[in-house]
């Protein structure tokens, strides 16, 4: 090979190397595989950002779904029975209850029966010292004495000129003014008289007596006490006795009820105090008319206590028998009040809730007594949403509280 085919050789290759770099190829290389990873990671993220709004969209609409659902529980209505029990609150009292007051302002000096004391009628309760009175007394009794010397000087004057008159010895006119001093002083001496006995017998209140055979079962006073005559204002009572065979107890029966009262009729009483044990009771009497405020009987009970068990003041529970009904019961709280009336909503054997028109009847605390618009069958709904509309789609859940079995499905 020849110097000048070796030179033009070597002038190829490095042209070649000038216009073609190995370096430069790696490069561009390089770029295209980094562009082509960028490009899959974009692609692989926008499908993730899809794939998660994808998912995000269908969970919304299932749980939209889920919320939309309305959810109730059901109970059958209950069959009335043919009598029914009234329970009615009382207070024990007395058949004869009465509170002492003092008759004489004074003192009291000493009593004599203290609280759980039985008494007899006329026993002395206590005795009160009445200065005042006494006073008074003696004061009334000295002028009594006075009225009755001109009661004599009136009197005897007045013979005197009678006999004058018929003398002719005075006129008629001062026959007349004697006459007339006579009357006077006779109707000073009864009125003497009178107020000499009203103060006597404000003596007698001195002794504070049993009006009746009872209990003593309150004393408001102790020796040395100031008491004022009278119960008005703020004077207190002396003592309280209460008569504890038979008791009385007063009721107040709801009108619904009050044509079932009957005289006579028994009435069971019970006490809290004493479980298990119950008491016979009959109505005495009853008040005749409604109560306009409370729209309610007022019923007084007879109940003989003759081992004295029973004491007066006592919270009890009476119960009443009363004709029942047959109409079906309903709890209170499936009621819905509208402004078209009151309504109970079921649910349809195709899951839907219907809201049926109901003729109320009475009412019994918890449940209410439906004496129209309701069947047998009917699976009423607890507590119903007030947004609840008729032909609502709803969904049974849970065994209903009444049976106890599982409850039949309604799909929405």
């Amino acid at each position: 090979m020849s110097d000048q085919r070796h030179t033009n050789l070597g002038l190829q290759g490095m042209s070649l190397g000038e216009d073609g770099h190995p370096h430069r190829r790696k490069t561009l290389r390089r770029a295209l595989w980094v562009l082509l990873v960028v490009v899959v990671i974009l692609i692989l993220g926008g499908a993730r950002t899809l794939l998660s709004r994808a998912l995000g969209a269908q969970e919304l609409r299932r749980s939209t779904a889920e919320l939309a659902k309305i959810y109730v529980t059901t109970v059958p209505p209950k069959a009335g029975s043919g009598s029914d029990d009234l329970a009615l609150p009382g207070t024990l009292q007395g058949v004869v209850e009465s509170p002492l007051y003092a008759r004489s302002t004074g003192y009291v000096v000493r009593w004599y029966k203290d609280i759980g004391a039985h008494v007899q009628k006329g026993d002395v309760l206590a005795d009160v010292d009445t200065p005042e009175v006494d006073q008074q007394l003696s004061q009334a009794m000295a002028n009594r004495e006075q009225m009755v010397a001109s009661l004599e000087l009136a009197k005897t004057s007045y013979q005197r000129w009678v006999g004058l008159r018929e003398k002719d010895a005075v006129s008629q006119q001062e026959l007349d003014e004697r006459r007339s001093t006579f009357d006077q002083a006779q109707a000073n001496l009864a009125a003497a008289d009178a107020n000499m006995k009203r103060l006597q017998k404000l003596e007698g209140f001195k002794h504070v007596v049993a009006p009746f055979t009872g209990i003593v079962t309150r004393r408001n006073v102790d020796v040395g006490d100031l008491i004022d005559a009278g119960n008005g204002g703020a004077t207190r009572e002396l003592f309280r006795i209460a008569q504890a065979d038979p008791l009385r107890i007063y009721i107040y029966v709801p009108q619904s009820y009050a044509q079932e009262v009957k005289v006579g009729q028994s009435v069971e009483v019970r006490l809290g105090e004493l479980p298990g044990q119950a008491f016979e009771g009959k109505i005495a009497r009853t008040a005749g008319a409604i109560d306009t405020a409370t729209r309610t009987l007022q019923t007084e009970v007879s109940l003989p206590n003759p081992d004295g068990r029973l004491l007066p003041g006592a919270y009890v529970e009476t119960r009443l028998k009363t004709a029942g009904s047959h109409a079906l019961i309903a709890p209170s709280n499936a009621l819905l009040l509208r402004a078209e009336g009151p309504r109970i909503a079921v649910v349809d054997s195709t899951g839907h809730a219907r809201l049926k028109e109901v003729k109320l009847g009475r009412e019994y605390g918890q449940s209410i007594e439906i004496l129209a618009g309701l069947n047998a069958d009917d699976a009423l709904i607890i507590n119903p949403p007030d947004s609840l509309n008729d032909g609502d789609a709803v969904t049974v859940r849970g065994p209903t509280p009444e049976s106890g079995g599982p409850a039949p499905k309604a799909g929405a």
